[in-house]
């Protein structure tokens, strides 16, 4: 079972950093993520999200090579593949895997202008490594599947990475409910 993590900082910029941090950890065996995206609150309260996993992309080579392999056996391969590309990047387009698009979206909104956060779905990670690696970012844990003890440790270290860091307090339409564990 996944992990969520939801960690916002206090500028635009720093969940895309963390996000590079956790791809080199993944590269190292560190952690193994599942999704990841990053969403970014403009200073003008336009929320902008980047994924990680492009599955239009996906969807349309799965499916040129399916096509093409059923265009060779009615001995039109080129037809074959053109269908399948776009019957593949068509699925891809609808499929939502990982994290939930609109959970992004809703999450994004309730961030100060100005700042970004960055959602994880972790499958397995070394805790002690990875909190060394992204602790010198602070932030301000948002929503979490972790236990309670282990939300602390995880604050607490983000905390201890950047005491200067002021975390982004939920704009005012955010209940403390709302920021709570789900």
């Amino acid at each position: 079972m996944s992990t969520l993590v939801v960690i916002a900082f206090d500028d635009e910029y720093k969940a895309n950093e963390v996000l590079i941090q956790l791809l080199k950890l993944q590269r190292e065996h560190l952690i193994d993520l599942e999704d990841a995206a990053v969403v970014v609150r403009t200073k003008d309260g336009k929320v902008k999200i980047n994924q990680t996993q492009d599955l239009t992309l996906q969807g349309a080579l799965g499916g040129g090579f399916w096509g093409l392999l059923i265009g060779l056996l009615f001995f039109n391969p080129l037809l074959g593949w053109a269908a399948g590309l776009v019957a593949g990047a068509i699925s891809g387009k609808f499929t939502d895997i990982g994290i939930d698009d609109n959970f992004i979206k809703e999450l994004g909104q309730t961030i100060a202008p100005g700042s970004s956060a960055i959602f994880t779905l972790v499958r397995q990670a070394t805790p002690d490594k990875v909190l060394e690696e992204i602790a010198p970012f602070g932030g301000k844990v948002l929503r979490t599947s972790l236990s309670k003890e282990d939300e602390a440790k995880l604050q607490e270290a983000l905390n201890r990475g950047n005491p200067a860091s002021q975390s982004p307090a939920p704009s005012e339409a955010t209940t403390p409910s709302e920021t709570a564990n789900s």
